[in-house]
């Protein structure tokens, strides 16, 4: 197979050469013959599609497109070829259109933006972004814009290989050296990000863009202060810039000045009044802080600054409260049916639907918006539940008895992390916000610590990463170092609470690793009802992450491995986890709650109880939520869309349903 597969790229290489050279119907001749033997070959098709538009068979052409956009929907050339099928053809709208969604998938895509610059009129609001799209293209060399390109089609490792050849005959090139930053934010590298930028500003401390990346790592990285201080001065050098205005206003949401945040958003706005993003970001902050009347107010003027803006529609139907008019469903539908909004926007308008016609109870509508906003953005990613199942075994293999003996009394001996994993939608925020409201503990968010952690042990290699493996090869004193790292690196987040709680879901695929830095850490799985907790992540979109949650086949899956993976914990490591079933702590509130503060050798405090009182920032889908007294009519609401969840079922089994009693 892998000489079959050799073969096979060594003849598109020669046909590709074929098309470069101008041998357009030899070419399509050999791709058509290609194709007959292996029908999935995207490159092949587009390849194709490239030669029929020069030997001027548009219609055909377009229909090799079409083929490959159900192959690879998220490929920005295709629509970028697809622009220049339909220019060619004089349909300039839907080229326009095009060109449009070739960019947002792919914004290296230079002779798309040039064509769009061309195209649009100078008064279009983003007009000027895509001169100075195409003059920044155009300024870098051609290795660092084919590696670009390359990065935001996925293919990391070339992108990162020809950038590194580049940068070894050019060693100080700015735009190189912030490529590989980008490279190594993909890779969650964060600290050889950082370094790269910090060496920019060294090299040229005047380069606004590099000091921009900087401020989006120092904040990636939770070093909140420096960002600010970065953001301060880019907007130093230019006060009127708006969009240095928010900069700085997202640095001062996340060190939680949100009143100065506020005035900033509201300064940009006046520069940029068109700017639907600015009374987005005011919306996301007033909803964070609990104002809820004033997030909708900004959400509805993000929404009157652009009609399409899909975002703003979901943020309202993410507040989980608000309630959409029969007009605006009707505007949401139209919008989610024309060609010329974005796919980005068809995602949010098809899940804002989804949660409208919901609340409606008009269910089978409702799944039917839910179905078309996970198709997109499924179509979009690059998820394979059969890799997070090697991702588990690894766990399981390596993580074993003998690991966890054999490292007794290493890693950093604090106590005071608190983590919450399991999966999304399964009571993670009320758990956190119960025990937030306690005197001892502080509430935080979902910190990427952990994961950070992770992704450095991992490596870089295309395969067969070290991590776990090399957990077995890790000393007491790298152990205690990366322990440590953990405490201090969170220390922003914390108030004056002797704990404070990490709920990263996604952790409970590395307990093994916190059990080895952070032995004394206390770690609360959260469960719910395998249908209940599934099919809630099937009608949430995440702001990143959980890729696994865009497919019901994926979820059953990903749930399946997230139980087994569990039980080896449990396994290797007795007692060491304490799992809080939510359906138990809603039918006997108290009592769970005095069970899991007893775990956590917390005293009760009635706080615990009046949990909804609590005043604090929470950025999580269920804000809104949890602000209120605990309610039990969310336990069954799964149950209104049973007969179009036999695929979900089917997948978890029934041996996962029999111990929920199903």
């Amino acid at each position: 197979m892998k000489q079959h597969n050799e073969a096979r790229h060594r003849q598109l290489a020669l046909i590709r050469q074929d098309v470069n050279q101008g041998r357009f119907s030899q070419a399509k001749a050999q791709l058509t013959d290609l194709l007959k033997a292996d029908g999935n070959d995207q490159g092949a098709w587009y390849l194709l599609a490239v030669s029929q538009r020069y030997l001027g068979e548009l219609d055909d052409a377009l229909s090799s497109l079409q083929t490959l956009r159900l192959l690879d929907p998220g490929y920005g050339r295709l629509y970028q070829e697809m622009g220049h099928c339909l220019l060619a053809g004089k349909e300039t709208a839907r080229a326009i259109m095009a060109y449009r969604q070739a960019v947002q998938f792919n914004p290296a895509l230079l002779a798309s933006w040039q064509r769009l610059a061309e195209l649009l009129p100078e008064s279009d609001p983003g007009h000027q972004l895509m001169v100075a799209n195409v003059r920044e293209l155009k300024a870098l060399p051609i290795e660092i814009q084919s590696a670009t390109s390359m990065l935001h089609e996925g293919k990391l490792l070339k992108a990162e290989q020809l950038c590194r050849h580049y940068l070894q005959h050019h060693p100080r090139h700015v735009n190189a050296m912030r490529l590989l930053a980008q490279i190594g934010l993909k890779h969650y590298i964060l600290d050889d990000a950082e370094f790269l930028l910090e060496s920019c500003l060294a090299f040229e401390p005047a380069h606004l863009g590099a000091r921009q990346d900087y401020v989006l790592v120092l904040h990636k990285r939770q070093k909140y202060q420096q960002a600010l201080q970065q953001a301060r001065t880019l907007l130093d050098t230019d006060p009127d810039n708006g969009h240095y205005q928010i900069l700085l206003a997202n640095q001062l949401v996340a060190v939680g000045q949100f009143e100065q945040a506020l005035s900033l958003y509201q300064q940009a706005w006046q520069l940029m009044p068109g700017n639907a993003h600015i009374p987005l970001l005011q919306g996301h902050a007033l909803k964070t802080l609990g104002q809820h009347q004033q997030a909708v107010q900004a959400y509805q003027q993000a929404i009157e600054a652009r009609q399409d803006f899909g975002d703003a529609y979901w943020s309202l139907a993410n507040l989980k409260t608000y309630r959409f008019t029969p007009a605006q469903m009707a505007d949401m539908q139209s919008l989610a049916e024309q060609q010329t909004v974005l796919p980005e926007d068809k995602i949010h308008l098809h899940f804002a639907l989804g949660k409208a016609f919901e609340d409606s109870e008009e269910y089978e509508n409702a799944f039917i918006h839910y179905k078309q906003g996970n198709s997109l953005k499924k179509a979009a990613l690059h998820y394979s539940a059969e890799k997070f199942s090697q991702e588990v075994n690894g766990q399981i293999q390596h993580c074993d008895t003998s690991l966890f003996s054999s490292r007794q009394g290493m890693g950093c001996a604090d106590d005071a992390p608190i983590f919450i994993v399991g999966l999304p939608r399964a009571g993670s925020t009320l758990l956190e916000q119960i025990l937030a409201s306690h005197s001892m503990v502080d509430g935080t968010m979902e910190l990427p610590n952990i994961l950070a952690t992770v992704h450095r042990l991992k490596g870089r290699r295309a395969s067969a990463p070290a991590y776990p493996a090399n957990l077995h090869e890790l000393s007491a004193e790298q152990l205690l170092e990366l322990g440590e790292a953990y405490i201090r690196d969170t220390r922003i987040h914390r108030g004056q609470g002797r704990y404070f709680i990490d709920k990263m879901p996604n952790n409970f695929r590395h307990i093994g690793l916190i059990q080895l830095i952070l032995p004394n850490a206390r770690i609360i799985d959260a469960r719910r009802h395998p249908m209940a907790c599934c099919f809630s992540g099937f009608k949430q979109l995440f702001a990143e992450g959980q890729e696994f949650s865009y497919a019901l086949s994926d979820i059953a899956a990903y749930y399946r491995d997230y139980l087994r993976l569990m039980a080896h914990w449990d396994k290797v490591l007795p007692g060491k986890v304490y799992r809080l079933q939510y359906e138990l702590l809603v039918a006997d509130f108290e009592s769970q709650v005095r069970q899991l503060l007893d775990f956590l050798g917390l005293p009760f405090e009635r706080a615990c109880l009046d949990f909804h009182q609590t005043r604090r920032a929470i950025k999580t889908a269920s804000s809104e939520q949890v602000r209120q007294p605990l309610y039990q009519s969310g336990l069954e609401q799964w149950r209104h869309f049973s007969p179009w969840l036999g695929e979900l079922q089917q997948g978890l089994g029934s041996d996962v349903l029999a111990d929920v009693g199903h």
